[in-house]
């Protein structure tokens, strides 16, 4: 790559206090991502799978979805959550059904092993997303739930 001396570099518009927050939020939320996914790979393991096969599991754990839609569901590319979900059913813990609504693209869905696993999982995490959320207040929680939906939904549709 060629960096182009400092001073023919683009200047950025002006920033606003709205922008210099949400870019500190953004930060913020790549840190908590870092501490979430360590505690995830931890809570995981109490039902012997992984922080990505508990987030696979967790997208169709209420009704089997197709492959893409699990992506969509869960904000990751429908290639890793293929990869996935091919050992997720390896394993016992998925299996793959036919999907009435498309011949090639099956439909993944928990089996009885995968929900033990989700079981041994959610043992674990009540108590810490309890220990966790104690000391914060619950309407603190509600509004950073409603931002983060609306942030995720202005980001789908730009």
């Amino acid at each position: 790559m060629t960096v182009p001396p400092r001073k023919d570099w683009p200047q950025p518009g002006p920033a606003t206090e709205g922008g210099v927050l949400l870019t500190d939020v953004i930060l913020a939320t790549f840190r908590l991502n870092a501490r979430l996914m360590e505690a995830a790979q931890d809570l995981a393991a109490h039902g012997g799978l992984t922080a990505a096969w508990w987030q696979v599991l967790g997208g169709v754990l209420d009704e089997p979805r197709s492959v893409a839609e699990v992506g969509r569901i869960m904000g990751v590319s429908r290639q890793g959550v293929q990869r996935i979900a091919d050992l997720l059913v390896e394993r016992g813990l998925a299996e793959y059904q036919p999907n009435p609504a498309h011949r090639r693209a099956k439909l993944l869905a928990c089996t009885e092993a995968g929900y033990w696993a989700i079981r041994q999982i959610a043992v674990a995490q009540h108590p810490f997303a309890a220990k966790l959320s104690k000391d914060v207040a619950l309407d603190d929680l509600r509004t950073t739930l409603d931002t983060m939906r609306t942030l995720i939904t202005r980001l789908e549709e730009a």
